[in-house]
């Protein structure tokens, strides 16, 4: 039996702020009288737009206003109730040895495949096989990188309660499960993902284990066969992982940038190695350009107005490991090994991620810009190799030095047409906030040294125990 949807909406309308929205009231309201589980079905595919929330006694009420508050998300470990969906999905498949014999063989050979393409830049293909040894490799990182990027819209009250998200190349389920993990039990997600191969068989039994409010729809179509403006007015678009597998990536990700609500937001995620991090950062560029209205929300901002940088792109942000997860555990202990061969091949529980976060509202995560009075600009280091400057620079990495060097950090300014590091060769009181600053943090740099490095290609600005680091935004 079919529901009036507009007499159900009028109906809801008239009743939300009344009391709460009842099917088992309401059903007599409507045309046709409907079966309240009819009714209830319908409201909860209207529940979004009607703004309304549904409670465990099935009753429908005023959905939260606000936006999310940043929940301190450190996730430690990947959850076990998706941990457990997950191996109920390998024993279904291959039998409780899931993880040894011929299938053991498969998944570690897929996994293998897997890393091998993407390091290649080669084509990517999922069948049944490769969707496991995906979900095995990828969704505790993803899980918990996608948390820290969310976080920089909510330190800024930019993500609301009531929250549409279209999920390109949503693949198995981390950065959904993450997001999902990260909001209040009291949101409100019209949640889509697009994903046209066999991992979405996989991410339809992961989005079980989600809360009734977190309402999933999975379009089995690519993502230049999906219409963006389908689903209406986005909130935020998500790219996890899926850039490096598109033909044209720049185009389909201005496509989708078409589709965000005029306060939404479009978040790009990759792993951290070379190839996928840098390509990530180019599609960046090539869609936040100065002419454009697509801005760099974090978290290499553009300070200096007009700018974009063109050096190698390569940053990443590292975040606390998390505990590595039984089913990897398993997979990894029965992997046959030689004289010498160490263990660890298909653990991955490090969280080590690049990710770019764009708007269509001008807004940034802090409004610093720099000035021509007061700033040497990245673009100009060559005008001032072995002179002392003060630069305006946006943190970009950890030490990337080993224990016996001094550390080194790489900057950005927005401007820089090559790789510039700050080196700290004497440590102060005055310089400590360029070790103690995270990532994506804006800083001011007194006194700093400009020098070339040939060997690297690359700019070092040498910090002394008298060049002045102060953050100026975290």
């Amino acid at each position: 039996m079919s529901v009036d949807r507009e007499a159900l909406r009028d109906t809801a309308k008239y009743l939300r702020n009344a009391r709460p929205v009842d099917p088992e009231e309401i059903f007599e309201y409507l045309p046709d009288q409907p079966h309240p589980a009819v009714v209830r079905q319908a409201l909860r595919e209207e529940a979004f737009d009607l703004g309304l929330f549904e409670r465990v006694d099935g009753t429908f009420v005023p959905a939260a206003e606000g936006p999310v508050d940043p929940p301190g998300w450190d996730p430690g470990a990947f959850p076990g109730a998706y941990a457990d969906a997950l191996a109920d999905l390998l024993v279904e498949r291959y039998g409780p040895g899931w993880h040894e014999g011929e299938s053991g063989d498969v998944l570690r050979g897929v996994i293998e495949r897997l890393k091998e393409d993407y390091y290649r830049g080669r084509e990517v293909t999922y069948d049944a096989d490769a969707a496991l040894g995906y979900a095995i490799y990828h969704l505790p990182d993803f899980y918990a990188a996608v948390g820290y990027v969310l976080d920089t819209l909510a330190a800024r009250g930019l993500l609301p309660r009531r929250l549409r998200v279209l999920d390109v190349g949503a693949g198995t389920g981390g950065p959904a499960l993450g997001l999902h993990d990260y909001l209040p039990d009291d949101a409100v997600v019209d949640y889509h993902a697009v994903e046209p191969s066999a991992n979405a068989d996989v991410l339809a039994d992961l989005l079980g284990e989600t809360r009734r409010n977190f309402r999933a729809t999975i379009h089995r179509k690519t993502a230049e066969e999906f219409d963006p403006e389908s689903v209406g007015d986005v909130d935020l678009v998500l790219f996890g992982n899926v850039l490096s597998e598109l033909a044209d990536p720049e185009a389909v990700v201005a496509n989708y940038l078409d589709a965000l609500a005029a306060d939404g937001a479009c978040a790009l995620l990759a792993p951290a190695d070379l190839n996928t991090s840098t390509g990530m950062r180019s599609v960046e560029r090539a869609v936040a350009t100065p002419e454009s209205d697509v801005t760099v929300y974090a978290p290499d901002l553009r300070l200096w107005p007009g700018e974009a940088p063109s050096d190698r792109g390569w940053s990443f942000e590292e975040r606390p490991d998390l505990a590595v997860p039984a089913f990897q555990r398993r997979l990894d202990d029965a992997a046959p090994r030689g004289p010498g061969d160490e263990p660890g091949e298909f653990v991955n529980a490090d969280v080590k991620f690049s990710y770019a976060v764009l708007r269509t509202d001008g807004e940034r995560r802090v409004p610093v810009v720099a000035s021509e009075e007061r700033h040497a600009r990245m673009a100009d280091s060559g005008d001032h190799v072995t002179d002392r400057v003060n630069l305006l620079a946006v943190k970009l990495s950890a030490n990337l030095a080993g224990p016996d060097a001094n550390p080194l950090f790489k900057l950005g300014d927005g401007s820089e047409r090559v790789e510039h590091y700050a080196v700290l060769t004497g440590e102060s009181m005055l310089n400590e906030d360029l070790r103690a600053a995270s990532y994506g943090a804006v800083l001011s740099f007194e006194n700093v040294l400009v020098l070339w490095n040939d060997d690297e290609g690359a700019y070092n600005l040498v910090c002394a125990e008298e060049t002045v680091v102060e953050t100026l935004a975290r």
